[in-house]
């Protein structure tokens, strides 16, 4: 498996593989793949953070970490995590997550945040993000909402995060447990809010 920069040729295969491994899960509504083209045309995209992974010349994964902000210091939200469903629990989610922290440590970025299971995102080292004192724009498990210190020397933040405009901050109800919340991923993140409630499967993307 190689993990490379994502290039224009690659933007169809990546459409298609984030609509693979969405429509495998039970709450996504299909516009998760349009959220990326929407990022990689906004000023939040990074084009050194947005990856792939291919196995034999073959684009089986995809992984995008996106400029936000905790008051006036730039962090990285990492969303979407995608991996074609043959490929899940062989290790590419990691591997991708991994590659991007190398490089956003290279590009002296100081924390990634995201939204996500808490079974599986502490594997790679994420932990409460309220204990580097940031803090959802949205009501979530603690457990759920998530940061990773990038660099040792990195100066300390207090706030709340802001997401790129193009996660749109709405109001949103899990149909299962009724709870409304403020959700930058109001489209893509339906599928990991329900999930925090109820566990059903892991992120695509394992």
């Amino acid at each position: 498996m190689s993990i490379r920069k994502e290039e224009a040729k690659d933007y169809e295969i990546i459409y298609s593989v984030i609509k693979k491994a969405f429509d495998s899960t039970k709450h996504a509504d299909g516009n998760e793949r349009d959220l990326v083209n929407a990022l990689r045309n906004g000023d939040a995209y990074i084009p050194e953070l947005s990856l792939v992974a291919e196995v034999d010349g073959v684009i089986v994964g995809h992984i995008m970490f996106t400029k936000a902000k905790v008051e006036d210091t730039v962090v990285l939200a990492l969303a979407p995590l995608s991996v074609l469903p043959e490929y899940q629990r062989q290790g590419v989610g990691t591997a991708l997550i991994k590659e991007g922290h190398r490089i956003a440590r290279e590009l002296n970025y100081g924390y990634s945040i995201v939204l996500g299971s808490e079974k599986y995102y502490p594997r790679v080292g994420y932990v409460p993000a309220d204990l580097f004192g940031i803090k959802a724009p949205f009501d979530v498990p603690r457990e759920n909402f998530m940061a990773y210190k990038l660099k040792d020397d990195a100066g300390k933040v207090c706030g709340v995060l802001k997401y790129a405009k193009e996660f749109g901050i709405l109001t949103v109800t899990c149909q299962k447990s009724g709870k409304k919340m403020k959700s930058a991923f109001a489209r893509l993140t339906m599928t990991t809010l329900c999930q925090i409630h109820h566990l059903s499967q892991m992120l695509p993307g394992e």
